[in-house]
């Protein structure tokens, strides 16, 4: 599956991933239709990020999320 094509499925993905990577245990954080298609590569970026690290501090993980936050719909 290839994550290039900005479009719902693949958004779902990111954002789920991301949830699992970043640990997140309130999943209503990262609602992935909380989130707008419009930062799609914006969210792919992080999603980059995170996979080519691998290992997260807490402080990282805090950074990300509060990044991610930016990206949702209000």
């Amino acid at each position: 599956m290839s994550l290039e094509e900005a479009n719902r499925d693949n958004l779902n993905t990111l954002i789920e991933t991301l949830a699992d990577r970043l640990q997140v245990v309130n999943r209503g954080l990262l609602d992935p239709e909380d989130f707008d298609l419009d930062h799609y590569h914006d969210i792919k970026e992080l999603y980059d990020i995170i996979e080519m690290k691998g290992q997260l501090s807490v402080s990282e993980i805090q950074a990300f999320v509060s990044e991610l936050s930016k990206y949702r719909k209000y």
